[in-house]
């Protein structure tokens, strides 16, 4: 019979990896909240009008990417490809947005069918931040700052670097894609096969090609900063000021763009040269217009999100996980006794006993029977730094042994609030 094996794309986590997922969710959780952020969680299938109304039917997304299938009733859903429609939906069903501010975060997979490569899966895991409500350049910056710290806290932030622009208002952006699109309209047997198609299609996301002919023709286009209106330009100006007083670098890219129409003003992206061509570890901007477009009434948004893959691979690739995630035990409590003796009843009550005054320490205890040294070689295998034994002396005596594993110290034999005591220093 032939072996069942994980979709292509769709990876399993091991419990060696799963301590380094633990040590990111757990920092970007502590971060977020630090600033007043609430999770939020929403299901993994959506109807596919939410996705085809957002991110729009003439996408790669929506055309070629998207697990999509007719339900037992008939409805076409789709597994979410991204998590900020879905987060709109969410607040806009639950009356969360209208006269509300609100600052939200989430996490989970998302899915797309397309080449898996490093750090890009058929079933990947986003981290996502989404703030409702507040039009100004200040809340803008607190998600610059907040990504800021996150960086130092993972230890990454002399390898990541933020790139800024402004895309204004859809007005201005509308002046700005007519004039693009005569420009490159003359020089369309230039551009390359991609850019060709996106012309008719979603023209801005041209500008960040990765086709150096496309490029090198992009110099002499229109710039958009030449379109941009003047509530906006004030918008970047005081958000740059904001950046520049706390201490922030940035870069200026007048070619970064989010394709989709709902986007305006604020764009912003955290590149590395770290993982080679796929360099974008968070990515985000202001949507001002997505929540009317979906439904509700006009309601300021900007948020971002970055992918937990490509955050992994940095941290691995610049050596920055902290020593000692992998370890799970702390205390191996071992059993020596006949089964009938009640020894193990008396071993699995002095483990509950340490975790009930020890809360902080990962305790596991002996099963499986065995000798005693097959059960030092198992509290060894675990990683933990001493073995507590107890054997039918020292259940007899209400009385363990503490044996050090790590260390070259001599084996005691304590009460149970010795014991205690011994481990808690």
């Amino acid at each position: 019979m032939k072996k069942l094996q994980a979709i292509r794309g769709m990876n399993d986590l091991l419990p060696a990896d799963s301590s380094i997922w633990q040590y990111l969710e757990s920092t970007v959780a502590d971060v977020v909240q630090g600033y007043g952020y609430r999770e939020i969680r929403f299901p993994i299938l959506e109807p596919t009008e939410l996705f085809k109304r957002s991110i729009g039917e003439v996408t790669d997304i929506v055309e070629k990417e998207m697990y999509t299938f007719d339900d037992r009733n008939g409805d076409s859903v789709t597994m979410r490809p991204e998590g900020t429609a879905s987060c709109v939906r969410t607040c806009e069903q639950h009356g969360l947005l209208y006269n509300q501010t609100q600052r939200l975060w989430y996490q989970g997979p998302m899915f797309r069918y397309e080449r898996p490569q490093k750090g890009r899966l058929r079933q990947f895991h986003q981290i996502g931040i989404e703030t409702f409500g507040m039009t100004g350049p200040d809340i803008d910056a607190e998600l610059l700052l907040m990504t800021a710290r996150l960086w130092r806290e993972l230890g990454i932030a002399d390898a990541v670097t933020l790139q800024l622009n402004t895309l204004g208002s859809s007005e201005a952006r509308a002046r700005y894609k007519a004039a693009l699109v005569d420009y490159l309209a003359a020089r369309k047997d230039q551009l390359d096969e991609d850019s060709q198609r996106r012309l008719d299609s979603n023209p801005l996301r041209i500008l960040d090609s990765k086709d150096a002919g496309t490029q090198a023709l992009l110099n002499d286009a229109p710039a958009l900063h030449d379109h941009l209106d003047d509530e906006s330009r004030e918008h970047f100006e005081q958000l740059k000021a904001m950046l520049d007083a706390a201490g922030i670098r940035y870069e200026v890219n007048q070619r970064l763009v989010r394709g989709l129409d709902y986007y305006s003003k604020t764009v912003f992206e955290w590149v590395t040269d770290k993982l080679g061509a796929q360099g974008t570890v968070c990515a985000g901007g202001r949507y001002d217009g997505l929540v009317e477009q979906l439904g509700g009434k006009p309601t300021p948004a900007v948020g971002f999100a970055m992918g937990v893959e490509r955050l992994i691979l940095m941290l691995q690739e610049l050596d920055v996980i902290p020593a000692g995630l992998n370890q799970n035990v702390d205390v191996y409590v071992a059993a020596m006794g006949g089964a009938q003796s009640g020894v193990q009843a008396q071993a699995f009550a002095v483990a509950e006993r340490i975790r009930d005054a020890l809360p902080h320490l990962r305790v596991m205890s002996h099963c499986g029977g065995g000798n005693f040294k097959k059960q030092m070689k198992k509290a060894d295998a675990s990683g933990a730094d001493v073995a507590v034994i107890i054997g039918e002396d020292e259940a007899a005596k209400g009385q363990a042994s503490l044996k050090y594993l790590r260390e070259d110290r001599p084996q005691q034999t304590l009460t149970i609030e010795q014991l205690l005591a011994a481990l808690q220093d």
